[in-house]
Parts: structure tokens; sequence; C-alpha cells
């Protein structure tokens, strides 16, 4: 087999399967452990069976699946995977951006100088980073999110479609900003914040 596998056959798939496309990378099947898609297909990918693929190649493979404590989990479940890094022909990265493996960078998106994305995050659909940000391991920019200069998004961190945080601003460990929300002030870890300004209103107990 060659090609990249697809770790996921939901909704997210979809869109890393088009990106891989779009970058002229081959897609050699996908894996995914709900028996009710194997013999199916995504965007006319065959679905091959569970993860347990993935100790039996040396294909390399990305997860396409939005959450980010599945996404670790993944991770942790295969450490010797060969973890792809993807990056849609129609995002616009700057050469000084270092990108982690398993990173996926969609359609629309602008990385800026000398941004660091760790492990397996996800800059989704038309999302912005700006100059000099820290994008730690298993984050996700959800789709039209804006950063500005400096921003520091720990690990596991999720912010909703439409956000923005402000230049110098850390968001903690495994804290979740709804969508639209708009973060002026470091946010700590394991909280959910919402509104404008993101303000927290419970702990996030899903990390």
């Amino acid at each position: 087999m060659s090609g990249i596998l697809v770790v996921g056959a939901g909704g997210h798939a979809k869109v890393v399967i088009a990106t891989l496309r779009a970058a002229g990378l081959e897609v050699a099947g996908v894996l995914d452990d709900h028996t009710k898609s194997w013999g199916g297909s995504v965007l006319g990918c065959p679905v091959l069976g569970d993860l347990e693929h993935l100790k039996e190649t040396h294909d390399r493979a990305v997860l396409a699946i939005g959450s980010n404590t599945a996404r670790r989990d993944i991770a942790a479940r295969y450490p010797n995977t060969n973890w792809a890094s993807v990056t849609h022909p129609a995002a616009t990265v700057h050469e000084s951006v270092q990108v982690g493996p398993g990173t996926v960078i969609f359609a629309g998106a602008v990385i800026q100088p000398d941004t660091v994305l760790g492990r397996h995050n996800i800059v989704n659909t038309g999302a912005t980073v700006d100059h000099d940000c820290i994008l730690e391991d298993f984050v996700h920019v959800a789709p039209g999110v804006h950063l500005a200069g400096a921003v520091h998004l720990k690990e596991g961190v999720f912010l909703g479609v439409g956000g923005a945080v402000m230049p110098g601003i850390t968001v903690g460990r495994w804290t979740t900003v709804g969508a639209g929300g708009v973060v002026v002030r470091s946010l700590t870890a394991n909280t959910i914040a919402i509104g404008i300004p993101a303000r927290p209103i419970e702990e996030n107990k899903q990390s």
C-alpha cells in the first residue's frame, strides 16, 4: 500500500481528504474503529478497518478527527506511526513557520513569520495566525478564527468558529473558547470561556 492513511471516517475526514488531494498526495484509505463504517467509503476512499492497521504498515498517516482529546489519545496509542503534516496549496504559510508532525492546515489559512505549530494541530479553513505565535500540541483553531501576534495557545486549546485572541495573550492547557469569543485577557487551564470579552463559565472536564 502507498499513500497516506486517513484516521477517522467522519465529516472532518472529508476536508482532510480534500486537502490531501489538493496537495497532490495519494490517499491510501481510511481507518476507523467504528465497525459500521467498515466497507464503506469517504469521498471515494475505502474504509479499510480499524486503527490497529497502523501497527501493520509503514505508510504515513494523518488524524482526521476534530476532537483534541481523541487526537491526543490516538497519537499516544500509536507512538511509532509516521504522522504526516499536510498544508492545502491555497493556504499561505511563511517559510519561517515550524510545523509539527500530524498538523493539518486547511484552505485559506494564513500563518505569519516565526510561528511555531506543534503536533497534531488543526488550523482550519480561513483561520489566521499572526507573527510569533506558539500553538502547542493538539490545538484546534476553528474556521475563521484570528490570532494576533505573539499569542500562546497551550496544549489542547480549542477556539470556536469566528473567535479572536488579542496580542500577547496566553490560553491555558485544555481550555475551550466558544464560537465568536474574543479573548482579551489570558485564560487559565481547563476552562470553558464564552462571549465578548471571553469570560470563564465553568471547568472543562473533558481534558
